[in-house]
């Protein structure tokens, strides 16, 4: 099975690739479609920065910039919305707003987040993080990142079904530069199928991380590179800014190995 691609639309002025392309309504919107155009199976809104080093803003701001988007897309297209959020009202007023599905960088540690998503139907995309966005790259350190990071998201996967929030509706993502090296990525990575016993289907978000070069404008032929591996051990999902390229480069690894692979 082909990956499906979730296309990102980040409407703040300081994400580390596309930070302020984005911030007018009619940008973010224009920006989405042509995204929708070009092969996005779902389009992945997100208010707040989490890029290393980041500032937080308040939950007000972060409504303040994904909730007119939301509007406006549910107009324009029937793709399915996701929020990229990890705070509680954020999260509910997206719902409210008619997104279809939760992608939470914290990984659903909010109780009131848990009963919120235990009482609808979407979708859920809880991801590993060692720190916060604050915090997370300074000297991350692990004694083994792929034990620690499938323990924490397995832990994780019981609190949601606990709370109520059945499995099959729950996406793992093991967080790949959120509090990680580049040796620590690369680790994730090359044993990504082990992540596949957790029996979720599992989200990648590769695009254009600092573990394939220096600035964000030369990391597009690292960022496919690590797509096309990720879907031979078994990724579902591929978050990326450049949703044409990662179609293209996605339909040519499948016409090669049509069958899923696992290493």
């Amino acid at each position: 099975m082909q990956p499906h691609v979730m296309g990102i639309l980040n409407v703040t002025p300081d994400s580390f690739f596309d930070g302020g392309r984005y911030l007018h309504v009619d940008k973010a919107v224009a920006h989405a479609l042509h995204m929708v155009e070009k092969g996005a199976d779902i389009i992945d809104i997100g208010g707040e920065s989490t890029r290393p080093g980041a500032l937080a803003i308040s939950e007000k701001q972060e409504c303040d910039r994904v909730l007119p988007v939301i509007a406006a897309l549910k107009k324009e297209t029937t793709v399915p919305l996701s929020i990229d959020s990890r705070h509680f009202s954020v999260i509910k007023a997206a719902l409210l707003a008619g997104v279809d599905m939760v992608n939470d960088i914290s990984a659903l540690q909010n109780k009131a987040t848990r009963a919120l998503l235990a009482d609808s139907d979407v979708p859920v995309c809880i991801m590993h993080m060692q720190g916060t966005p604050q915090t997370m790259q300074k000297n991350p350190f692990y004694q083994d990142v792929l034990k620690e990071v499938y323990d924490f998201l397995a832990a994780r996967l019981l609190a949601c079904e606990n709370a109520g929030i059945k499995k099959e509706r729950i996406w793992i993502d093991p967080g790949f530069g959120f509090g990680k090296t580049a040796a620590h990525n690369l680790t994730l990575l090359k044993n990504l199928s082990f992540f596949k016993t957790l029996g979720c289907p599992i989200l990648v978000g590769l695009s254009r991380k600092s573990m394939f070069g220096q600035t964000a404008t030369e990391r597009l032929p690292g960022s496919l590179a690590a797509a096309v591996l990720a879907m031979l051990q078994g990724a579902r999902w591929v978050r990326t800014h450049d949703v044409a390229e990662t179609k293209q480069a996605l339909a040519v690894a499948k016409a090669c190995y049509p069958l899923e692979c696992s290493f």
